[in-house]
């Protein structure tokens, strides 16, 4: 990553307003994720790491690139955790530490992977064209 900017677990849930202690750990948003199998982490495991301030482990992850932002996760919680939230929070810390809050056209190839969602990149370019 491009700048010594750190990024605190409190900053991550200032971003995405959830709060990871509502969580009772049942599992029921990642039973029911889409992108399940093409994660390296799963929803209740994001909310896990970023409540014991694993971060920099999220950041460095492709499983961030994998969520789909359907928000099947939050549909299915018990307690209203928005594990999806917390997953765009760190893509967004990933930009704001790459040096910027935006994404450029001309680096999407470079980014691409076939096995990426469409939706992904929709989602990018609202959420970081801004």
């Amino acid at each position: 990553m491009a700048s010594n900017y750190t990024v605190t677990p409190e900053e991550i849930l200032a971003i995405s307003g959830v709060n990871p202690r509502k969580c009772m750990k049942c599992g029921r948003c990642t039973a029911t994720c889409p992108a399940f199998d093409e994660m390296e982490y799963h929803p209740h495991q994001f909310v896990a790491m970023v409540e014991s301030g694993r971060i920099e482990e999220l950041m460095n992850s492709r499983s961030i690139y994998r969520c789909l932002s359907c928000m099947a996760c939050i549909e299915r919680c018990p307690r209203q955790v928005d594990p999806a939230r917390l997953i765009e929070a760190v893509r967004l810390a990933v930009e704001r530490k790459q040096g910027g809050n935006h994404l450029i056209p001309d680096q999407v190839p470079e980014r691409l992977d076939a096995d990426m969602p469409q939706q992904l990149l929709v989602s990018a370019y609202r959420k970081y064209t801004k």
